[in-house]
């Protein structure tokens, strides 16, 4: 009877070390210089926001930004191949990466690109050649072909960046039904629509119209898919949109600065890189690059932003940074002073708080959990 009370006792205190057991999930970090191997592994604990020592995932050249498939077994990429290709990986059991296949884009290096929820389809726009290019995907997760190109066409008043289409940002609506990119060099963002027979893009005339000079780079959906939030990189800012998720038509509504105007007019070279939404919707972030910060927005019940604060980042030029899918953490990743950085978010308010953790990784320019 007493060795039964004493098992019984160490399976409850089994089970719940079992249960309050911290999670440690994956991150990889696409990087953005020769020096770097490819793309990093580092793990995030979700207890303490610790981060393990970041280790290669994947070797390739110009790794770049990062797209992970949405039932969780590849992880497609940007690489220097070929003067510029996409590449598709197979996500293995303990987290690394098996290369299955590389395409060239057809017009030169890509910026961004987007895999959809079915994972069939991936998306990659050309920055420097000013294209959209779609690609069919293959059952194991390989690059089929090529679908379809398009050309962008226009400029905007900014004689230094907007002399020709820059499309920086590519991806899908909620419903899959049309890909969305913003293009710097136009202020537009370009609607297509999917064909998901023929796994392609199809082009229509819709488009959003920015802030002139604005130069559009990122944009998110809220998570109800009935707003656009549109990063403004050459003028730091948010643009909001209205959206029909019927037609694809953006409406544009109301624009709000990142950074007060002292900082955007001082001798830094200020310009915005990333915006991301909270899990919970209530909060909004962007990245200053320059300025060396993150902007905090709550997002209130009719979708308009008011900023929170600004919290410095304790790196330089955050390219990019990531929430973990609990909301808890945000990671944010310095180009130039090769570190990730992680803060705590408060879920009330969703200010950042320093954790004082950081790891250094070569010229981190994407984060991907």
């Amino acid at each position: 009877m007493k060795m039964r009370n004493i098992l019984i006792c160490v399976g409850l205190i089994l089970g719940f070390s079992a249960n309050t057991r911290s999670e440690e999930i994956p991150i990889w970090i696409g990087t953005g210089s020769r020096d770097a191997a490819g793309i990093y592994l580092v793990k995030l604990n979700t207890d303490s926001g610790k981060l393990s020592q970041p280790m290669v995932a994947g070797e390739i050249g110009g790794a770049g930004f990062l797209a992970k498939s949405k039932d969780g077994k590849f992880l497609y990429s940007l690489c220097s191949e070929e003067k510029g290709s996409v590449a598709a990986f197979r996500i293995k059991d303990d987290h690394t990466l098996e290369l299955i296949n590389t395409m060239p884009t057809g017009d030169g290096g890509a910026a961004h690109l987007a895999v959809d929820d079915a994972g069939k389809i991936l998306l990659s726009a050309q920055y420097g050649g000013g294209s959209v290019t779609s690609y069919a995907l293959r059952a194991d997760g390989g690059i089929d072909r090529v679908t379809a190109t398009f050309e962008h066409e226009g400029s905007g008043p900014n004689p230094q960046r907007q002399k020709a289409p820059h499309p920086h940002w590519i991806g899908f609506s909620p419903d899959q039904s049309y890909a969305f990119c913003p293009d710097l060099g136009i202020d537009q963002i370009v609607v297509y629509q999917v064909d998901h027979e023929t796994q392609a893009l199809v082009e229509t005339e819709r488009r959003g119209i920015t802030i002139p000079g604005g130069g559009p780079r990122h944009m998110k959906f809220d998570p109800a898919g009935a707003q656009v939030y549109l990063l403004n990189e050459l003028i730091p800012s948010v643009t909001r949109f209205g959206y029909d998720a019927e037609t694809g038509a953006l409406e544009q509504i109301d624009t709000i600065k990142s950074l007060s105007d002292e900082a955007i007019a001082s001798e830094l070279r200020v310009t915005a890189s990333e915006i991301r939404f909270h899990p919970s919707g209530k909060f909004l972030y962007s990245a200053n690059r320059g300025h060396d910060s993150i902007t905090a927005y709550a997002v209130a019940e009719d979708g308009s932003l008011s900023v929170v604060e600004v919290e410095p980042v304790r790196g330089a030029w955050p390219r990019n940074f990531n929430l973990d899918p609990s909301g808890k953490w945000l990671v944010a990743a310095g180009r130039h002073t090769n570190t990730l950085t992680v803060f705590a978010v408060d879920q009330e308010t969703g200010a950042l708080t320093y954790s004082a953790v950081a790891a250094n990784v070569p010229a981190p320019i994407c984060v991907e959990f």
